[in-house]
């Protein structure tokens, strides 16, 4: 199975502006790609893992991804899928999240791989210092106000009287298409990839690089994730679920992925893991026949918390797992120890905010899984004072 197909039996390939070229293109040698993650915040989040987690696929059948930081686009925002305008930040604020984002980005991706490394962009640094003259007169000429209006993230702001669309955001998709074309011609990138609600801004690309470089570039699209249940992918009770540790806890971020929803997560371990076709088929054969044991759900939130936060976070998100709620993992054929699980379970209220001993979550949940240790001092406590 080559790379479209694996990319199709995934569910992953929802749009190609040609399908047949890039299988030509692919299987030519490697080629090079980008994907763009602008810093809305200090830390991507699990909606942001689709692309990237592509991005790698591509570079393990040897293509050569870049990661773009958008340092100048994030300072107008993207109009696409939004109902109404994103809140301007000030160039310190995208700093601070530039600096928070580069280590999610450079985590999945192998910056050291012989013959197809990853590289690691913001477009700020080819941006910033055109003049507005410049960019109307070098790129903003080669599109339409009709061109520009047909784009379907443009029209569904403009046909909302209330909210309507600002000139900053209606000129995102020329800055988007500038990057592409900057990309190609300074590092032969012939492909981006992005989720579907981008299609119009890597077309506007596409058209650029064959008015102004007279090459043919491609453009490919992944799907947005959604949920059975109809609720919003990435969101939860407490908020939005984070890549950082520090926003999102590695406990929570390892019970979010373990808490799919039975109808969702054999899609999911196709969308967010690199496990193979037999391994996926065999997980969901095994949960047909026995729902109640939860192998695909252990099994994706295993992945991808250990993709993100490492084998060794992981195991402690699994731990503190099996102590409060008694799953049985395969990673943890044994019972931790007394001393492990104060520590897990210490970590676990410390990042869903419970002060231990006061609450009564602790009281009920943690004091358990104490009490033998506990007792044993008590008992050495009380044998000294009689001597």
């Amino acid at each position: 199975m080559n790379l479209l197909e694996d990319l199709e039996w995934r569910g992953l390939l929802n749009d190609c502006t040609d399908r047949t070229e890039l299988e030509k293109r692919l299987a030519a040698g490697p080629v090079t790609l980008y994907c763009g993650f602008d810093p809305t915040a200090d830390s991507l989040h699990v909606g942001s893992l689709v692309p990237l987690v592509a991005l790698r696929r591509f570079q393990l059948a040897g293509h050569r991804p870049i990661a773009l930081a958008g340092g100048a686009t994030g300072m107008v925002g993207d109009p696409s899928g939004k109902t109404q305008e994103r809140q301007l930040q000030s160039h310190e604020v995208i700093a601070a999240n530039l600096a928070g984002i580069r280590p999610q980005l450079a985590r999945l991706l192998d910056f050291a791989a012989p013959g197809n490394a990853a590289r690691l962009v913001d477009n700020a640094d080819w941006t910033a210092h055109i003049t507005l003259l410049e960019f109307l007169r070098d790129i903003g000429k080669h599109f339409t106000v009709n061109q520009m209006i047909a784009k379907e993230s443009v029209r569904a702001r403009m046909e909302d009287r209330e909210v309507g669309l600002s000139y900053t955001e209606f000129s995102y998709m020329l800055l988007q298409a500038h990057d592409f074309y900057v990309l190609c011609r300074d590092q032969d990138c012939e492909l981006q990839i992005g989720g579907s609600d981008q299609w119009g801004n890597i077309t506007m690309g596409i058209d650029l690089i064959r008015k102004k470089l007279a090459r043919h570039a491609l453009g490919l699209t992944l799907p947005l994730v959604t949920k059975a249940d109809g609720t919003k992918f990435g969101k939860t009770e407490a908020g939005t679920v984070w890549l950082s540790a520090a926003r999102t806890s590695v406990y929570r971020f390892y019970q979010f992925w373990i808490n799919t929803d039975d109808r969702d997560v054999i899609r999911y371990l196709k969308y967010f893991t690199f496990l193979s076709r037999p391994e996926i088929e065999a997980l969901e054969t095994q949960h047909a026949a026995n729902p109640g044991g939860r192998l695909p759900h252990r099994a994706l939130a295993k992945a991808v918390t250990e993709m993100i936060h490492g084998e060794a976070a992981t195991q402690e998100a699994i731990r503190a797992s099996e102590i409060l709620f008694g799953e049985t993992s395969l990673a943890w054929p044994k019972p931790p120890s007394t001393k492990s699980s104060v520590k897990c379970l210490r970590a676990t209220s410390t990042a869903r905010g419970w002060r231990e001993p006061e609450s009564r979550w602790w009281n009920s949940w943690c004091w358990p899984a104490c009490a033998p240790a506990k007792a044993r001092r008590a008992r050495t406590s009380k044998a000294a004072a009689f001597t």
